[in-house]
């Protein structure tokens, strides 16, 4: 029996347009009004996951997110931080000497704010602020590493182009102080070691007492591939890739045909 539902958002609850769409919500709906706990997974910041999980209008005291690709997660009823991995001081400066050679920009995220350590955000670092409602905020070195503020992982964003050269040449010395996932084409994320969508989901189902082989996860990138390993029922989206597709238990309809609807109402609500 399934008691919690593990949803990644980008491509996999969200339609190509970013959409939330009425049969998403209502298959939703009749999950959570069945006693499925609801977990929204993703590594877009919080700002990028309130308008949406306000769209689905749930009546349930209280549901859960995990932002940040694992690094931080909140309970909705007050949005409050109940667990969280971050990145140090010496991690960041760390990751500053790989700049110089490049042509990626490094970004830092809070609860909030989605930081630039450059004179003036990219074209990409832009667009995807935009993605989560914010606008760039340039921060210095200095602010950085002064311990102010959580600062949970970083992103090297770039071209394409650019983003598969960086990959290519430093991701291997980069997973030896960090987890690194390609998780879009245009940015490559830095997680605290250990951290992804699973190691946050696995403490969390702890806390609920819901044991793996009740949990079902649903996803369509690398960045769930995690998730979906640890989940007792792992769905890939119609438009996942084939890797991900070979590891899921089941694969559904893409999102934007409505996947997650049809897998909840296949596998929850049978």
């Amino acid at each position: 029996m399934i008691k919690l539902l593990a949803l990644d958002m980008d491509g996999t609850l969200l339609n190509s347009q970013k959409q939330l769409t009425e049969p998403q919500i209502k298959a939703i709906h009749r999950a959570v009004e069945s006693g499925v706990k609801l977990v929204l997974c993703t590594g877009r910041m919080l700002t990028g996951v309130k308008p949406y999980f306000d769209q689905l209008g749930l009546d349930a005291e209280n549901e859960y997110v995990i932002v940040n690709n694992g690094c931080s997660t909140h309970q909705t009823s007050d949005w409050k931080l109940i667990d969280w991995a971050e990145l140090s001081p010496d991690d960041i400066r760390y990751l500053t000497t790989f700049i110089p050679e490049s042509e990626m920009q490094l970004t830092l995220f809070d609860e909030e704010h989605y930081y630039v350590l450059d004179d003036e955000p990219n074209e990409y670092s832009r667009a995807d602020a935009n993605l989560v409602f914010v606008e760039p905020t340039i921060l210095s070195m200095e602010e950085a590493t002064n311990q102010s503020r959580h600062l949970f992982q970083a992103m090297f964003v770039g071209t394409k182009e650019a983003t598969e050269a960086f990959e290519t040449k430093h991701a291997a010395t980069l997973n030896q102080h960090f987890d690194a996932v390609r998780s879009q084409d245009v940015l490559l994320e830095i997680l605290p070691t250990g951290t992804n969508k699973a190691s946050a989901l696995k403490k969390l189902a702890e806390h609920l007492q819901i044991l793996p082989e009740e949990i079902m996860a649903m996803g369509d990138a690398n960045n769930d591939i995690e998730m979906l390993e640890f989940a007792g029922l792992s769905i890939a989206m119609g438009n996942a890739n084939d890797h991900v597709k070979s590891l899921a238990d089941d694969v559904t309809d893409t999102n934007d045909c409505d996947g997650v609807a049809k897998a909840i109402y296949k596998h929850i609500l049978h």
